[in-house]
């Protein structure tokens, strides 16, 4: 750990203003039995893509971006509940139509040219203004189809007026503002999950002064919000680093000033033996996933050292899963037995236990992952029939598609992303021949860089692709989106950015709609089950596994929860004194 050394404190030092204490590491000792200072090293092994909230498509580019923007709401990063955040409360009224939010005074932007050089206080208008934004049409603008779209009065019309070059007076019109510290959301329908939507990216508040002065492109590299942390300094493909936002509106239980860290750094190393490396040396204090090949070794030594561990492991059941894409309207993938029998082609339990080394869980259920919240709300995954290991099956939906023993098959080309480590290339391998094995068929691999990978997935350019998707909230209905036919672009060459496999079924979608309007959550399960099992039916992805989030940390990082979501809230994440150096 990085910390600001004093090299003429031997143990700690009490300055005479305020009694201060601070170690010998230069951490300062807080109410409550909690430290202040010191910087958070973490890092990425992809690059960021995107810091501007409406263009935000994966999670490299939301990990870094949700410490220095906040909505109204966002997510603990203890248990995934819905918090305050700029909204100190809310109520809705009987039928969930009718959203009505208080937004915290004092709070502030934080300081930027755009302003002259000082932040200045929010209000409602400033939602507003927000609101606005992400319900207009902008080829930046990602976040719109997962967030307002056929949810808020007026946000359809509102878009497609912008659209067409002439915007509604007044915005959209289920947004208002009721005076400086109130606003007013009005849905379509009722949707008792509508405060999972606001802690979506696409949902962070950001001024207009800033939007106006750098615009969509500049605001890709330039994040001015009111979160905890302000961004100090980009290096791309080196290095994003933020500091602490020293006017953040929030406090802690025991009165000290949040967050308790001085600074948050992001490395961008690549390979993931080089990461676990650093971390291991301590020049990272956290480590997410571990190198395959390793896991087996640091599984055992953690259990030898017993008491004395070097750092802590965090295990938890992921809500992501990681499938393999098939564009819909384009041949071989526009007939279903060419899916089916692909699914039917792989053994999951075989990749996970020999190729993963135990880190996932088989996908033989549908697209939406086991999870137990899930469960006890009454999804029940072992009712769904998903794909067997059936290569008899296999072979007789591939010859009755007019491809008996891969004849005739077309060459085509398995696109994965490079990162993540190397169980990218070892599953797109261990598939490869199984397909070989199963189908008599010979696919190519192709590894492209992730922004590269996604740019041609999301346009249509890619007939089988590798891809994943972790949960934007804590409901079957992030997951089931990304078959959502409304999602689907008129033109094959536009993005499409959630729905890339531009998968269409009526009665997916009905069944999905219906869901999506359902107070009751158990009735609302039931209706997402069925969705789901429509899916399976259809081929419409190949899920290969459920992740699992497998963390590395170092001892002295306390307060840093994992969850199945590895959604990250830094402001409480603090470190104690190095125990070695005691």
């Amino acid at each position: 750990m990085k910390k600001f050394i004093l090299p003429f404190v031997a143990l700690a030092l009490i300055y005479s203003c305020g009694q201060e204490v601070v170690t010998e590491g230069g951490l300062k000792k807080l109410n409550g039995g909690k430290y202040g200072g010191g910087i958070l090293r973490l890092n990425s092994v992809e690059d960021f893509r995107n810091l501007y909230p409406l263009d935000i498509t994966e999670e490299g580019s939301k990990f870094i971006a949700t410490q220095m923007y906040e909505g109204l709401v966002k997510l603990s990063q203890a248990d995934l509940s819905v918090i305050p955040a700029l909204a100190e409360s809310w109520q809705s009224n009987a039928d969930a139509t009718v959203w009505t939010f208080h937004i915290r005074k004092g709070v502030k932007f934080h300081n930027d040219e755009c302003f002259g050089g000082k932040g200045r206080e929010i209000t409602a208008k400033d939602f507003k203004w927000c609101f606005d934004n992400l319900c207009a049409a902008s080829a930046h603008n990602q976040a719109f189809s997962l967030t307002f779209k056929d949810r808020v009065k007026g946000a359809n019309e509102y878009y497609q007026s912008t659209k067409d070059k002439k915007s509604i007076a007044g915005g959209v019109s289920g947004v208002k503002v009721v005076d400086d510290n109130t606003l007013e959301i009005s849905l379509e329908n009722s949707f008792a999950g509508f405060l999972n939507i606001l802690a979506m990216p696409g949902c962070f508040l950001f001024p207009k002064e800033a939007f106006d002065k750098y615009g969509e492109d500049g605001m890709r590299i330039k994040a001015i919000g009111t979160g905890p942390f302000i961004l100090k300094t980009i290096k791309e493909g080196e290095a994003v680093i933020m500091d602490k936002n020293p006017d953040y509106w929030a406090k802690d239980a025991d009165g000290n000033q949040l967050p308790y860290l001085d600074a948050v750094r992001y490395s961008f190393i690549k390979e993931k033996k080089q990461e676990f490396l650093e971390f291991k040396k301590g020049n990272l204090d956290m480590l997410y996933r571990i190198p395959t090949e390793n896991i087996g070794d640091i599984l055992g030594d953690l259990d030898k050292a017993k008491e004395n561990k070097p750092f802590e492991l965090q295990v938890s059941p992921a809500l992501t899963v990681f499938y393999y894409g098939f564009l819909h309207p384009k041949a071989p993938f526009d007939d279903k037995r060419v899916c089916l029998a692909f699914n039917h082609a792989i053994d999951r339990q075989k990749i996970v236990d020999y190729t993963l080394k135990g880190e996932g869980i088989p996908a033989i259920y549908g697209i939406v992952p086991p999870a137990s919240s899930f469960e006890t709300k009454g999804y029940n995954f072992k009712a769904l029939k998903g794909y067997t290991y059936d290569p008899d099956l296999a072979k007789k939906l591939f010859s009755e598609a007019g491809f008996p023993n891969g004849k005739n098959f077309p060459h085509i080309e398995l696109q994965i992303n490079s990162g993540g480590g190397d169980r990218n290339v070892l599953t797109a391998q261990v598939i490869q021949g199984m397909l070989k094995e199963n189908l008599n068929i010979d696919i190519s691999i192709a590894t492209l860089p992730f922004a590269q990978s996604l740019d041609k997935i999301e346009s249509g350019q890619t007939l089988f692709f590798k891809s994943g998707w972790v949960a934007d909230y804590p409901d079957p209905e992030t997951f089931l989106t990304l078959l959502y036919s409304a999602h689907v672009p008129a033109n094959l060459s536009d993005r499409s950015y959630v729905n890339a496999m531009r998968f269409k079924n009526a009665k997916f979608d009905s069944l999905f709609t219906l869901a999506m309007r359902e107070v009751n959550d158990k009735k609302r399960y039931d209706l997402y089950m069925q969705a789901d099992q429509v899916a399976i039916n259809e081929g419409a992805i190949m899920p290969i596994f459920y992740d699992e989030v497998y963390r590395l940390i170092q001892k002295n990082v306390k307060q840093f929860d994992v969850n199945a979501m590895e959604y990250r809230d830094l402001t409480r994440v603090y470190f104690i004194p190095d125990p070695k150096k005691k």
